[in-house]
């Protein structure tokens, strides 16, 4: 049964967050809408080194936090150049050659692997794969293709919630998340593809059979997404990745099911969309 408290929390804090989304995606420049990414990008981050630490793992914290944050502002002020190079490996590269000037610094090299591994993989997962938000957002239609990508994923995410809730029997994976069903799971993916052929009203330019495609695909990866996380937190304990959104939990519980629907999306409207 879905939880009316929790219920109430995640509906207020769902319409301030779109309300938000939707003045930043349709109103406000671009530098606005890098900087809202580079700071969910923070919060995530924080909270996932906050996780690697709950199982006493040394994590260069500060350093990745900041790191990250850069990288969709760096993202943001390539795009408009022409001829521009990729930034973004550059500066994980970067990061990771200080990871190991930071390691020469500490007496414990107990951890070095697993402390610089730990830290870069939060880099890769998080900042470079969301930041990839600001490269959608800079194609033609950017602010429609932003739309349509969050309203695919996140219809999935609550159409998981609450048909899982409500109809939900069988568990999908118990051991790492006991409360997602198949019927969850089959109820969100096909509220995703029915929001995808329903965006063909905002997007006539896709055909049908793209937004279909997109619909199954989108709403398959949402859902590894939040179920990438889900392993992560098993691991370490935890039931969210902290409590900075009411109803949802953390930032990177809430953003959990854009991580792989987001670059995947960008590559194929560059590529196939063409």
């Amino acid at each position: 049964m879905v939880d009316k408290s929790s219920l109430a929390k995640r509906v207020w804090s769902s319409f301030l967050i779109l309300s938000l989304a939707g003045l930043v995606v349709f109103v406000f420049p671009n530098w606005v809408f890098a900087i809202l990414a580079s700071s969910l990008i923070g919060f995530a981050l924080a909270e996932f080194f906050g996780i690697a630490e709950k199982k006493g793992i040394f994590v260069y914290k500060y350093f990745g936090v900041i790191t990250g944050m850069l990288v969709p502002i760096i993202t943001y002020f390539q795009m408009g150049m022409e001829g521009y190079f990729t930034l973004e490996p550059f500066l994980i590269m970067i990061a990771c050659l200080f990871l190991f000037v930071l390691q020469f610094t500490r007496r414990d090299t107990s951890q070095a692997i697993t402390s610089i591994s730990v830290t870069m993989f939060g880099l890769l997962y998080i900042a470079w794969l969301f930041s990839f938000f600001v490269k959608l957002k800079f194609l033609p239609d950017g602010s429609l293709l932003v739309a349509f990508l969050i309203l695919v994923t996140k219809i999935g995410d609550v159409g998981a919630y609450f048909v899982g809730g409500s109809m939900g029997k069988r568990t999908l994976i118990p051991r790492i998340s006991p409360k997602k069903t198949v019927e969850g799971t089959v109820g969100g993916l096909v509220l995703s593809l029915l929001a995808a052929l329903l965006s063909k009203s905002f997007l006539p330019k896709f055909p049908m059979g793209h937004l279909f495609t997109l619909g199954i695909l989108l709403g398959i990866l949402g859902q590894v997404g939040d179920l990438a996380e889900s392993v992560l937190k098993r691991d370490s304990g935890v039931k969210d990745s902290g409590a900075n959104m009411p109803g949802f939990g953390g930032v990177l519980d809430m953003i959990d099911s854009l991580i792989f629907t987001v670059p995947i999306f960008y590559f194929y409207v560059v590529v196939l969309m063409k």
